[in-house]
């Protein structure tokens, strides 16, 4: 059988995958501007989004549309909302107007895209795809382009240049690796949001982001799960738990007067590895409600995942503000987060200028962990607690009876997922969880990891299944440093904390370094953890065999 599934349209061997990049301009091309009009490939995007989710969130012109059709099906004045769309903006995000002039094209961020690194496209390099839209800021909105245009840096707004921004504005996953290497502090993420958001006027989304905010809006999670199996897919896991470990667990839901309220990604809720992530909240809960926790879920805010941040930033405050409508509703006087990537983004990055009097209007108080007493001064403004943080705080304060040797079958490295560590600085808490759960812990190279940290490859809703070549090719840079701990250190689990992260990575690994398995932090916790009442322990939560304590026949 092949290793590689067909759908996927990739060589079975990836160096037969990369063998067309390269990272030296061709000599013929006179300047970037003078490129021949792109040309849209299959497996390099996502499809277009489906009218019916536009309309269910209000967003403009839907219609049914192809990403490889001549005509998108524009609106007659395209180019006038677009523009008056960039007028408005810049007039209202004093980091975008200062985003589109200060850059000097140093070429700092060149080659740390790993877009870049996968594919050899030049317009991927960070400062060539935010020169995509500056060149049509400069043209329009500055004297200098007005008079000069191209002299200047200006390019007019084509039908043509339109569709190559679109382009490459979802050949960018937000990650903002690019930003730590740049001297003028340029967020690229933020160019990309705004051009998105531009775009987005006219209805160029993708589904796989259209979707998931259309599910979020209706129903309170990306995947457009009603309550009621919700709480069903909840019970099949209590059973699973059980049958793991011989303890029943009881998970609460929408009970007012609760002090927390637990909200994580529905990814953690129905795909693996996330399921067994979502095991090891439960597990968790149900010892620490015996030391004073007590928490509830919520089947209506059922997703802490937020694709606003992909789409605009109406949509971004509208989807995070139902978090907080719920705890209103429910009383809670503090909320504790799952493990997520864009989640933690919104929160620690933009609600401060957002939604804030959402938490500060509302009765919700400095959150306090009702184990240790131990005060989270950070989440002060939000009212809101990682769980990592969270669960760090129990381990330290020697909360949880753990048993590191039942993680010894795994030798661990760990990814730091670009939202939670770039957008909050959410370095050592996971990497203290790991080393008190796991007696084998192995970092990779420096150079990608922490602040440096590549990209999953298919962040910022490019998480499909017909983008796989251009998923493959962003995934590069990850897979290399994952290759190197598995060859010299024998790694074969990596753990993470973000939803989209346990869902894409298992592929990224299938396609190149096999034998790597994906893991949340909470599932290595639970798999830990000495539960009073359990049985004998002879498989972890996957159901995998425990060195030195499998059932004797």
């Amino acid at each position: 059988m092949p290793r590689i599934p067909k759908d996927w349209n990739l060589p079975q061997e990836p160096g037969d995958f990369l063998s067309d990049v390269g990272h030296t301009p061709e000599p013929r091309v006179k300047g970037w501007m003078n490129t021949p009009p792109v040309k849209i490939k299959r497996g390099m995007h996502c499809y277009a989004a489906k009218p019916a989710r536009l309309k269910a969130v209000g967003m403009p012109n839907p219609r049914e549309w192809s990403t490889m059709a001549d005509d998108w099906k524009l609106p007659e004045n395209w180019k006038e909302i677009f523009l008056d769309g960039m007028k408005d903006r810049l007039g209202r995000f004093r980091t975008f107007q200062l985003f589109m002039d200060i850059c000097v094209r140093c070429g700092a961020c060149a080659d740390k895209c790993h877009y870049y690194i996968g594919s050899g496209d030049p317009k991927n390099m960070p400062v060539l795809r935010a020169e995509l839209l500056r060149s049509i800021y400069r043209q329009h909105f500055t004297t200098a382009g007005k008079i000069l245009g191209p002299v200047a840096g200006g390019r007019e707004l084509t039908y043509e240049r339109l569709k190559e921004l679109w382009y490459y504005l979802y050949q960018c996953s937000e990650c903002r690796r690019c930003s730590v290497f740049c001297p003028y502090g340029i967020d690229m993420a933020e160019i990309t949001i705004m051009g998105r958001e531009l775009t987005n006027l006219l209805g160029l989304n993708i589904d796989w982001i259209a979707a998931p905010v259309a599910f979020c809006y209706m129903t309170g999670n990306h995947m457009g799960i009603q309550p009621h199996a919700f709480v069903e897919m909840l019970e099949f896991f209590v059973d699973e738990i059980e049958e793991v470990t011989g303890v029943r667990v009881k998970p609460d839901f929408n009970r007012k007067g609760a002090e927390v309220l637990f909200v994580t990604p529905s990814g953690d809720v129905f795909g693996d590895p996330g399921t067994y992530t979502c095991m090891g909240y439960m597990i968790l809960f149900h010892e620490l409600q015996k030391l004073g926790l007590d928490i509830t879920w919520s089947t209506y805010a059922s997703e802490g995942g937020n694709f606003g941040l992909f789409t605009s930033n109406e949509i971004m405050k509208r989807l995070n503000s139902k978090m907080y409508a719920e705890a209103k509703r429910l009383g809670v006087k503090w909320i504790l987060g799952g493990e997520c990537g864009h989640m933690w983004r919104v929160v620690n990055q933009y609600m401060g200028t957002m939604n804030l009097e959402l938490a500060e209007g509302s009765k919700m108080e400095e959150p306090v962990s009702p184990i240790t007493g131990t005060k989270f001064e950070n989440a002060k403004s939000t009212k809101m607690v990682h769980i990592t943080e969270f669960t760090a705080d129990l381990i330290r304060n020697n909360k949880l009876k753990l048993d590191p040797s039942r993680n010894d079958h795994l030798k661990v490295t760990f990814h730091d997922s670009c939202n939670p560590a770039r957008g909050m600085g959410l370095f050592e808490e996971p990497r203290y969880v790991i080393k008190n759960v796991c007696n084998n812990f192995y970092e990779m190279p420096e150079n990608t990891i922490r602040e440096q940290t590549f990209c999953c490859g298919a962040g910022s809703g490019l998480n499909a299944g017909e983008d796989m070549e251009l998923r493959m090719r962003g995934g590069l840079p990850r897979a290399n440093a994952v290759k190197y701990a598995h060859e010299q250190h024998g790694v074969n689990m990596m753990a993470c904390i973000c939803a989209i992260d346990r869902a894409v990575l298992p592929d990224l690994m299938t396609y190149y370094v096999p034998g790597v398995d994906i893991t949340g932090i909470h599932e290595l916790v639970t798999n830990a953890m000495v539960l009073d009442g359990e049985k004998k322990k002879t498989v972890d939560l996957r159901g995998e065999p425990l060195p030195g304590k499998e059932d004797k026949e």
